[in-house]
């Protein structure tokens, strides 16, 4: 019960209803700061293995070349320019997504 100590702000030696509601609130805004950075977290992790699949993409193709798979190698390459388009959206949103959350975050700081 030490911990809770600091939240016993009249002294008394239990914690009242506002104390609560403050351990409350405070819990509800870490849980949400927790959220957030885990999905900030996800959100990078996904767009660093859409840039890794855009270097390897090319090497598919030539590995599919070099193991005489040419059928395959055709295939894949008349993919390619939708695949890049889609993942170079993909990455595009990702950073105009965390330019407006900066941005945003700009205009409540003032």
């Amino acid at each position: 019960m030490s911990y809770l100590k600091k939240y016993d702000t009249n002294q008394n030696g239990t914690l009242d209803p506002n104390e609560l509601l403050v351990i409350e609130i405070e819990d509800r805004r870490r849980q949400m700061l927790d959220n957030d950075d885990k999905q900030r977290d996800s959100v990078r992790a996904m767009a660093w293995y859409a840039l890794a699949g855009l270097l390897c993409y090319p090497a598919g193709i030539f590995l599919c070349s070099l193991f005489g798979l040419d059928k395959a190698a055709e295939l894949i390459a008349d993919i390619a320019g939708t695949y890049f388009i889609a993942v170079a959206g993909l990455v595009a949103s990702f950073f105009a997504a965390g330019a407006y959350q900066a941005k945003k975050q700009e205009k409540s700081d003032k």
